[in-house]
């Protein structure tokens, strides 16, 4: 796999993944979608109980659009 964003991007699609935004909060669902400027869309996941792993992130409770000049990271 190359190591291009977006090309990480579309491996993690229908991923539990955990984004960080510039303000430190942190989010996490099922990644269902983005665009070329990384503008991500995360769905709520009952598999996303054990996502957060040690970040304090809080679980999408509906279809979340996060637009990518926000995100700082975004972790599967």
């Amino acid at each position: 796999m190359s190591g291009r964003p977006l090309d990480v991007l579309e491996a993690a699609l229908e991923d539990v993944v955990t984004v960080t935004l510039k303000d430190g909060t942190a989010y996490y669902g099922t990644l269902s979608g983005y665009d070329q400027h990384m503008n991500a869309v995360l769905e709520p996941s009952a598999d996303a109980e054990d996502a957060a792993g040690d970040l304090d992130a809080t679980a999408v409770e509906d279809t979340t659009i996060i637009r990518g000049d926000n995100v700082v990271t975004i972790q599967t």
